[in-house]
């Protein structure tokens, strides 16, 4: 019989059976992206992320694991549930502690449930069920209102299968690599007004004679990460909140996750050649960059979009990456190139009222959606075609 082990910390498990489990590169999912939140105390029980990951064994043989956590609060999740809450709290209910599959501050879709690669599609719908039976027992003990499983690609999104689960639609943006060969290639596909104001925007940096570089992992120094944790604690300053992760959590990821790991550095090249003005760190795997965080120590016009997003285009064009997610939320993104993609999450709620709501919600919610992602859609630069 499978044996369902929770643990409170990802060191615990070790780096060699979580990672033999992974079925690619996908960075988020990682032992080391995962241990280097928690070491750094990023994610701690005293910053409302409390580690209870899954894994599931039988005859001492990892079959199955899930990142898993004790929530105490709902930042850092990107999808959002304050409303649930504050019905929960105007019925005189807790709605907090919560359970929550999810990479911590990464809206990035991905795996969320790896199988041993002896398991077949049958064991694996299997196992499942089992996992989520094992999860309810878990939100029983802690006496927490629920589980949700956030930006799923995997099993989890079998709805045939989990009639107890609650599926909520989402929407992010994302670029898509048509085998352009230069970014004036992918700047074609646009209308012409929409080409020439993109072109405009991007020529206001080369006005403000601003050179961006790409360190990578090996390249970037302790006082390049230094410095780009500058960067990424003054974006969080300017919403009146410290950002959520440590320095030495960049640090970590530096080290241990050293190939997937870049910097994108804005230099003004009036004042300095070496003293950056801005940054924007990215991850990558075989098929996708992630852009992640930014800040600037100074307001350029346009800077942020040069940085995040253009420069971002053209790594991937260079590189061959097929995908750019370049972070949640924005629909600024639309005019410059990034199509509206669905995201998906799962809820259960062990209220059965709650969860009834919930159900209601999500459904109503994925009508409106649906009709805001088909305006969207309208709205992209590129140029009708026959």
């Amino acid at each position: 019989m499978p044996q369902f082990n929770f643990y409170s910390a990802i060191e615990q498990i070790g780096a060699e059976p979580w990672n033999s489990l992974r079925r690619d590169d996908y960075p988020f999912i990682s032992y080391e992206f995962l241990h280097a939140l928690e070491h750094s105390g990023s994610v701690t029980a005293q910053t409302g992320w409390q580690p209870c990951h899954l894994v599931v064994t039988e005859a001492e043989q990892i079959h199955a694991a899930m990142p898993l956590y004790l929530k105490s609060h709902s930042y850092g999740e990107y999808v959002f549930d304050w409303s649930w809450a504050d019905a929960y709290q105007r019925n005189g209910l807790e709605y907090y502690p919560k359970l929550l599959t999810a990479i911590p501050f990464t809206p990035c879709y991905g795996p969320r449930l790896m199988f041993h690669a002896s398991c077949n599609s049958d064991q694996q719908h299997a196992l499942t069920r089992q996992i989520l039976a094992a999860i309810q027992q878990l939100a029983s003990q802690y006496k927490a209102s629920g589980w949700h499983g956030l930006f799923l690609e995997d099993s989890l999104l079998d709805k045939a299968s989990h009639p107890e689960l609650h599926y909520r639609l989402g929407t992010q943006y994302h670029w898509f690599n048509r085998n352009y060969q230069i970014f004036d290639s992918f700047l074609e596909t646009f209308s012409s007004r929409k080409r020439k104001n993109l072109r405009k925007e991007r020529n206001k940096i080369t006005e403000h004679n601003i050179q961006h570089r790409f360190i990578t992992g090996a390249q970037l120094t302790d006082e390049m990460l230094s410095q780009f944790y500058q960067f990424y604690q003054i974006t969080y300053l300017k919403r009146g909140r410290n950002g959520y992760l440590k320095e030495a959590f960049f640090h970590q990821l530096r080290d241990t996750l050293t190939g997937q790991i870049i910097i994108c550095f804005a230099y003004d090249m009036n004042y300095s050649d070496t003293e950056a003005v801005a940054g924007a760190l990215f991850l990558r795997d075989q098929q996708t960059l992630y852009g992640r965080y930014w800040g600037a120590l100074a307001e350029y016009d346009s800077l942020h979009f040069e940085t995040c997003y253009y420069q971002g285009i053209e790594y991937c064009i260079q590189h061959q990456l097929q995908r750019f997610d370049p972070g949640a939320q924005g629909e600024h993104k639309i005019q410059r190139g990034f199509e509206p993609i669905e995201t998906w999450s799962a809820h259960w709620l062990a209220h059965p009222g709650f969860h009834q709501a919930v159900e209601r919600f999500t459904e109503e919610e994925e009508q409106m959606l649906r009709q805001e992602m088909n305006y969207l859609r309208q709205r992209l630069p590129f140029r009708q075609t026959e």
